[in-house]
């Protein structure tokens, strides 16, 4: 049957084989109730089909016709019949009735009313009879396949929906064993399943009743009450998702449905952003970002352009990454999201080419220069330093000493929690661009700072999709240390703070975000491994493999915050700046480009590297 549904011929007929349907209903229903109110012509009467009765039989079924294009009934999906189609049916014998009582009083067509009020109602009930013994069959075959049971979370209207939703097709073919609910009655019955207890009793509902799938369907909850329930549903054993709630509109379906994200783990605070102090130094300017293509830079790209700039320019050197966002903001501006005549330079360009760089910051004269380019992977950078000395830190002065050149009035760059007493390269080199942008002396009326944060969710390289795809395969889940932590924060928070924190700079300053309190890996992928609904340490292993070079146990950004004081925002804080001269600095860097071009003895590199900042890792 799946075969027929999905066939062209049905695909392109399926409204003409209804109407044909519909008019051989109400053809057979006419001639039932004619032949009923002449008793079967079993008195001996003459049955004679005259030309009147021929012409009165065309108009009835032209009139079903038309109205069935004018109330669609011939386009409703049978196997979703509800109180709209019956209502839509209705109106359609009702209205058929009333034209033709009308039709038969002056025409003498017709001469018995009870003919036309039997025959609508045979033929109304037929047809909508037939769709819902149709949308019968169909649920009780799409339920003989649900052998699985689930539960859902809420039940309220998203727990309706959700509901609806599971039994609307096939794409979850599960069987719905009930309802959990804080503020609903123990059996309590929503759409014909019962609540079956509060959301406390998640786990031993589950075990009770097999359930394999959780769905968390609840529209208004706090973070701490959301993060309460996720906690309760990783300990029931079950695959859990939870139903998200947009304002696009989605016609196949209406209800959203995903895994648990990493955010939903976290507790983060909310974050709260004074607009009109960021639109102060964004609306109608010129805004350049480096690294545009890049995870941070790509968001901040998405957040600078709700305040309207002027002009955006995008520098990056990953071709593809540039052009993909490139065409997400052009469908951006299609749809409305974004400025209509904001002016958007894509270019390709390396940091490290300091000709370029200048010459393109002195054609379009930026305003404000978000600094997002580096090399961020800390193995990789162990392996190679000279290629994160020669991006991060000769790069990162190029753009500062061009922004200096250019009078840019505003630069803001993106550092990392690694910066603080760095044990690794890419936190060297971090450290070493914040000495460079604390060091520049200059007379212009430029307004420097660097922004320190944590891991960030969902970028490049996070170990958030890497443990998703190891137990998408079976495991093993592979983690560095059981006793490792790491603080997180989303790609979203990450750019919006730095957008506050650009509003604050001011005369060099180091800002750092707070990163909320500090997760144990460990305990993630446990999390992460019970929401999939596996079992950690029997169905999917957990493996230890060691630090990586240059890889701390735990990262310093709550020790930084104690030694910062806190600015409007509460979680932002600022270093004041320290005082290092431009000549020692640029001595520091003069020392490490030697180094590189006479060796490439990683150890050595890095030797000279750490010397470098040795006396001014705070």
């Amino acid at each position: 049957m799946t075969s027929l549904y999905k066939s062209m011929v049905y695909q392109k007929y399926r409204g003409i084989l209804i109407s044909l349907y519909d008019i051989t209903v109400v053809f057979f229903s006419y001639v039932f109730a004619f032949f009923f109110d002449n008793d079967f012509f079993l008195n001996g009467g003459m049955l004679h089909i005259t030309r009147a009765i021929i012409l009165g039989m065309c108009f009835v079924l032209l009139l079903h016709v038309i109205m069935g294009i004018i109330f669609q009934t011939h386009k409703s999906l049978w196997t979703f019949t509800g109180p709209s189609e019956v209502i839509r049916a209705a109106l359609k014998s009702i209205s058929c009735l009333v034209i033709m009582l009308i039709f038969s009083y002056s025409a003498g067509l017709f001469l018995h009313t009870q003919i036309l009020v039997m025959a609508e109602t045979i033929s109304f009930f037929i047809c909508l009879g037939s769709r819902l013994v149709y949308r019968s069959f169909r649920r009780y075959a799409l339920d003989m396949e649900r052998n699985e049971n689930a539960l859902i979370v809420g039940a309220g209207n998203a727990g309706y929906l959700m509901l609806s939703e599971i039994y609307r097709g096939s794409s979850y073919p599960y069987n719905v064993i009930g309802f959990l609910d804080d503020m609903k009655e123990k059996g309590t019955i929503v759409n014909g399943k019962k609540v079956l207890g509060t959301v406390d009793d998640v786990k031993e509902v589950c075990a009770k009743y097999d359930v394999k799938h959780v769905f968390i369907a609840i529209s208004k909850a706090t973070r701490q009450q959301k993060q309460r329930i996720i906690d309760l549903c990783a300990s029931s054993g079950a695959n859990t998702k939870i139903m998200r709630f947009t304002t696009e509109s989605d016609l196949n379906s209406p209800v959203h449905v995903e895994d648990i994200q990493i955010e939903d783990l976290l507790e983060r605070p909310s974050i709260n952003l004074e607009n009109e102090q960021i639109g102060s130094y964004l609306c109608d300017k010129v805004v350049c970002v480096t690294g545009a293509g890049g995870s941070i830079g790509s968001e901040l790209v998405r957040q600078i352009l709700k305040f309207d700039p002027k002009t955006l320019v995008l520098l990056d050197i990953n071709e593809n990454t540039l052009y993909m966002l490139k065409q997400e903001i052009l469908r951006g501006i299609r749809q409305g999201k974004y400025r209509v005549d904001v002016q958007l330079e894509t270019l390709i360009v390396s940091i490290r080419e300091r000709d370029e760089i200048f010459k393109i910051l002195k054609k379009y004269q930026p305003d404000v220069v978000y600094h997002a380019a580096a090399h961020k992977h800390v193995p990789l950078m162990e392996d190679r330093p000279t290629e994160a000395i020669r991006n991060n830190v000769f790069g990162t002065k190029n753009v500062i000493d061009a922004c200096i050149a250019n009078n840019v009035q505003r630069f803001i760059m993106i550092s990392t929690d690694k910066a603080v007493n760095p044990t690794n390269v890419m936190g060297a080199t971090k450290r070493m661009t914040e000495l460079i942008l604390q060091s520049r002396e200059t007379d212009k009326p430029i307004k420097m700072a660097a922004v320190r944060f944590g891991n960030v969710l969902g970028s490049n390289g996070s170990v958030i999709p890497i443990f998703k795809e190891q137990i998408k395969q079976g495991g093993p889940v592979t983690i560095t240390d059981k006793n490792i932590q790491r603080y997180f924060m989303t790609i979203p928070e990450a750019a919006q703070l730095v957008l506050q924190a650009g509003y604050y700079a001011n005369h060099r300053e180091i800002f750092v975000l707070d990163m909320g309190k500090p997760v144990k890996i460990l305990d993630l992928a446990e999390k992460m491994i019970s929401l999939s609904g596996s079992v950690p340490y029997k169905d999917i292993e957990i493996k230890e493999i060691g630090l990586r070079p240059g890889e701390k146990m735990f990262e310093e950004l709550a020790l930084e915050i104690e030694k910062c004081h806190r600015t409007q925002n509460k979680l932002i804080f600022v270093h004041e700046p320290i005082d290092i001269s431009q000549e020692e600095v640029d001595q520091k860097i003069t020392t490490l480009y030697d180094i590189i071009m006479k060796t490439d003895d990683v150890a050595k590199i890095k030797s000279v590297l750490m010397e470098a900042i040795k006396d001014r890792m705070n």
